[in-house]
């Protein structure tokens, strides 16, 4: 059986041995179960990178935690050793791993995914932001769009007066046209306002998903960016 797959994270297990916590084409959020991977000879543990887009054969005979019988790169292309499209592969894996935890097959999270990464590859650096605010709508989630100038995050609808110290007027016209605009990876930030519309993403997502916590590395991409 064949699966179509973005890589969120992996669990070494043992000495050579690893669990790979995947978003599946065909049924969402699933995990495998990959022995050898570490093994000195086995190369295939250089595609354990976050968001590595793989094809993965597996077993049927467990059907707990599946075998993992080949391995393969779906995209070569989206390998990068750029520190900076690391850093925001990391921050988005680790969110993803939130949102997507309990997620069964959802064409439109897989989709949204592999157009990031292309958005990435193609150098654009405010991709993980303009990502983090689509998945709002594929969840249901995004903000009601009105004609008053400041975004209350808690409800998630915009009001004449500031609710929130991070919801400026600024920051809630970049939230207006977010909801505008078909192409939203086309709309471009300051340095200043990337920083403040994440904070403000975060704080928005803390609100309306439940359980929510900040990335782990969430420091790092502020430190780059």
């Amino acid at each position: 059986m064949i699966r179509e797959v973005f890589l969120l994270s992996y669990t070494k297990y043992g000495d050579h041995d690893a669990v790979l916590h995947c978003f599946c084409r065909e049924n969402g959020s699933e995990s495998f179960f990959a022995k050898g991977l570490y093994s000195p000879k086995n190369k295939k543990k250089a595609f354990l990178f976050p968001l590595n887009h793989l094809q993965v054969q597996v077993s049927e005979k467990n059907k707990n935690l599946q075998n993992v019988l080949k391995l393969e790169q779906k995209n070569q292309q989206l390998f990068t050793s750029d520190t900076r499209k690391n850093t925001i592969l990391f921050f988005v894996a680790d969110f993803l791993n939130q949102i997507l935890k309990n997620e069964n097959q959802n064409h439109d999270f897989f989709r949204e995914i592999a157009q990031f990464l292309e958005e990435l590859h193609d150098d654009n650096f405010q991709a993980h932001l303009i990502f983090m605010f689509r998945i709002l709508k594929i969840l249901g989630l995004q903000p009601l769009f009105s004609a008053e100038s400041y975004l209350n995050p808690e409800t998630g609808t915009y009001e004449d007066r500031e609710s929130h110290h991070l919801f400026t007027k600024e920051i809630s016209q970049i939230w207006k046209k977010l909801l505008l605009e078909n192409n939203s990876y086309n709309i471009k930030m300051s340095r200043n306002e990337k920083q403040s519309f994440l904070d403000a993403i975060l704080v928005y997502y803390h609100y309306h998903f439940s359980g929510f916590r900040q990335p782990r590395s969430l420091d790092v991409v502020k430190e780059i960016f």
